[in-house]
């Protein structure tokens, strides 16, 4: 990368754009998005170890399309476990069903439908034998108190397993096409995935086209992949040895200052029980930050300081770095080691990712954009407007901090709990148009693609390579923002 006129100061993402170069590359097609640091990642995009963020379904959804989900510290070992064993048990090809039986009811369906995007419940019978499935649009004008059999769909669409499971990019990519071609015509958006008469999963639409797009990644028994996290307290080794025993594939250590003695400690007792394992460490914003983590055995830094939505470090200690600049500089020492970095937080709109990957991270790590989806672990509420919406937190907040030192006593909780800095509770809108993590992965990959054809890069390495960056004013910023509604 390379500055169009010289910055006086450090950057954050609004301060820079990317300067349009001369291109060969036609398509958006031809640019492969997988990062080459080890983790597996097919696309990079990684949900972020916060509890608000990233469960069982975001970890799924998201390996599914390529990125990488990284389970928080914070959960429990025996919970991890179960996580990894249940996600590495999901399908590649296809989604995960939600499940009632004929006898439940409206109210039932209605109380987990909101669980997946697709939202649909497939209705089953002993052993998950298919009986029918039930849309948000069956639930309408009927009493909550309607069994299920009553009102599903019996003539709807079924896949057979062994279609959707067609070896070679080739053979997919007819049945793919097919099984959309075919819920075109039936005018419903989703079917059920059968082997025999046992539903095994869902397909749908969009989910068809995206597998023609998106590459899985997988481990290297075809299973979808799962980062977890670790923290720099306790008995490090011995949860290293735990996740790695789980299934884990990539291992993240992980605290508020990165640059810091213990850190240091941890990394070497993570690297000493799994040394064939990518380890990321951080947080820093300096080379030599990334120089210490190197040496103590990471493979990959992750970078920022204070720019996350729930993060309120700098406001109460003036502590951090804007984050272009803290990207810049740690990428291009990490390059000089042989290394990977992360951009981890400060990203709002599809321009900041590929700010980001142009200054040469590997991958970026999103935070709160991610926990307002259908996959994000909380619960769905609604506003007084009917907007639908999902609680983020901080993972320094109170609420993060109460649950983490919920085994102490009250009086050492009470005064650890003044030192806690975050936003305990913040609202995280669902966008209607894009209310899945799949929706953001492709409305943040399509503006990647398109910076790349741009820079005229077809990796990541090459945009890295080729990308020139210009230093604007507020004023120019503005000028980029699109106006929907009208010129006031």
């Amino acid at each position: 990368m390379r500055f169009l006129n010289t910055p006086t100061s450090d950057l954050t993402y609004d301060d820079v754009f990317l300067v349009p170069s001369s291109s060969r590359v036609t398509s958006r097609f031809d640019v492969d998005l997988a990062p080459r640091d080890g983790t597996g990642a097919t696309v990079p995009l990684i949900a972020a170890n916060m509890t608000a963020v990233t469960g069982r379904r975001m970890v799924e959804t998201l390996a599914r399309r390529g990125g990488l989900g990284v389970l928080p510290q914070d959960i429990p070992l025996d919970v991890i476990a179960e996580v990894v064993g249940w996600v590495k048990e999901r399908s590649p090809r296809f989604e995960t069903p939600v499940v009632l039986a004929p006898e439940d009811t409206v109210h039932d369906a209605l109380g987990i439908m909101h669980k997946r995007p697709h939202g649909a419940v497939v209705v089953c019978g002993p052993g998950r034998t298919y009986r029918g499935v039930v849309l948000a649009g069956d639930c309408t004008e009927v009493d909550r108190f309607t069994q299920l059999g009553s009102i599903m769909r019996t003539d709807a669409p079924v896949l057979p397993l062994a279609d959707v499971l067609a070896d070679g990019a080739h053979a997919q990519h007819g049945v793919l096409a097919a099984a959309y071609d075919r819920l075109t015509q039936s005018r419903v958006h989703v079917a059920p995935v059968l082997d025999g008469d046992e539903v095994v999963g869902v397909l749908t639409r969009k989910g068809a086209v995206r597998s023609t797009i998106y590459t899985p990644a997988l481990d290297d028994a075809g299973r979808l992949r799962v980062g977890a996290a670790v923290g720099i307290n306790g008995d490090v080794r011995g949860k290293a040895r735990a996740l790695v025993e789980a299934g884990v594939d990539v291992l993240v250590v992980d605290t508020a200052h990165g640059h810091q003695r213990r850190m240091l400690e941890a990394l070497g007792a993570v690297r000493a029980v799994a040394p064939d394992v990518p380890v990321a460490a951080g947080n820093v914003v300096t080379a030599d930050g990334v120089q210490d983590l190197v040496d103590a055995g990471a493979d990959i830094v992750k970078v920022g300081v204070g720019p996350g939505a729930m993060c309120t470090t700098r406001m109460m200690t003036a502590v951090g770095r804007p984050q272009f600049s803290a990207v810049l500089e740690c990428a291009e020492a990490a390059a000089g080691l042989g290394r990977h970095v992360w951009a981890d937080g400060g990203v709002k709109h599809p321009r900041d990712v590929a700010l980001a990957l142009a200054a040469g991270a590997s991958q970026v790590m999103i935070g709160s954009w991610f926990a307002g989806t259908h996959e994000g672990p909380g619960d769905l509420n609604v506003d007084a407007d009917g907007r639908m919406y999902k609680e983020s937190f901080g993972m320094a907040s109170t609420r993060a901090v109460r649950e983490r030192t919920r085994e102490e006593g009250a009086f050492a909780r009470a005064r650890k709990a003044l030192f806690e800095e975050g936003i305990s509770s913040s609202k995280m809108y669902l966008d209607p148009q894009r209310p899945g993590v799949e929706d953001l992965v492709d409305h943040i990959t399509a503006g990647v693609r398109s910076s790349m054809t741009y820079a005229g890069a077809t990796t990541l390495e090459q945009f890295a390579a080729r990308a020139v960056v210009g230093v604007q004013s507020r004023s120019g910023y503005e000028e980029g923002r699109a106006r929907p509604v009208s010129w006031s």
